[in-house]
């Protein structure tokens, strides 16, 4: 079976042609499952990766869209956020909010709807690529696809 007929992969394929009909998923040789790895796989520079990272904010979640050189902040979170308990979230509830693995977290094609962040700095690149699904697979998109396919908000949201 390749990658692209795994369910994961397939709701991101299906949420990225929904989008626009020219963005596809890229299946890699090698695991994307860290932003170096990714970088590698790819031949890019690792802030051009994008991580996404899921907090626990309350009783809700918040996914962050991080450049792959940078770090979230969790102080400036909660400060967007206006709360005081923030954590990272577990791998259990990474799966059960998104319907992804760890290192392969997409931005998109969600199980929940989820209060997305994207980290300012990304916007050095002219082409991010972020997860698709499943480690060894991605998919490359500009800043200003990244926002409107996320409907996410850019704050400045690194260390």
């Amino acid at each position: 079976m390749s990658l692209l007929d795994k369910e994961p992969v397939k709701r991101v394929e299906k949420f990225l042609k929904g989008f626009d009909q020219s963005l596809e998923v890229i299946v890699l040789n090698n695991s994307a499952r860290t932003a170096k790895d990714a970088a590698i796989a790819l031949d890019c520079d690792v802030g051009a990766i994008v991580k996404s990272l899921l907090f626990k904010t309350g009783d809700n979640f918040t996914l962050c869209l991080v450049a792959g050189d940078k770090r979230c902040s969790l102080n400036k979170l909660k400060k967007i956020k206006n709360i005081k308990d923030i954590s990272m979230a577990s791998p259990e509830e990474v799966k059960t909010q998104t319907g992804y693995t760890i290192g392969g977290v997409s931005p998109v094609g969600h199980l929940n709807k989820l209060e997305i962040f994207i980290d300012k700095s990304l916007e050095r690149f002219n082409e991010l690529f972020a997860a698709a699904g499943h480690p060894n697979c991605v998919f490359k998109i500009n800043f200003k696809n990244i926002q409107k396919i996320t409907n996410g908000k850019v704050e400045d949201i690194i260390e």
